[in-house]
């Protein structure tokens, strides 16, 4: 949501006029790209954590630093089994709940 003049505003239609209303291909696409940036953000964020250098991520996952680079800058987003294989080398463990 957006606040502006202390009216709350739904930010849906800031998103379709930047991006295009749901469904259309550029909404799509925005939105991959976001997910991918936000994935980065949270391997990078997890192994500062860590104390580790991308190199050292890299070696544990059998990767290079150049793809743990451009998975946290959100130019490449991991496989689901890479995803994992990253955060286990982290020491993270993921947990899904649902709610209906």
């Amino acid at each position: 949501m957006q606040i502006n003049n202390h009216q709350i505003v739904d930010y849906d239609a800031v998103l379709d006029a930047k991006f295009g209303a749901e469904g259309t291909p550029e909404r799509a696409e925005a939105e991959e790209k976001a997910y991918a940036f936000y994935t980065g953000q949270i391997i990078e964020d997890a192994r500062k954590k860590a104390k580790i250098t991308q190199a050292e991520l890299a070696r544990r996952i059998g990767s290079d630093r150049s793809y743990i680079s451009r998975v946290e800058s959100g130019q490449t987003e991991p496989k689901v089994f890479t995803f994992y294989r990253i955060m286990n080398a982290l020491g993270c463990r993921i947990e899904f709940s649902m709610s209906l």
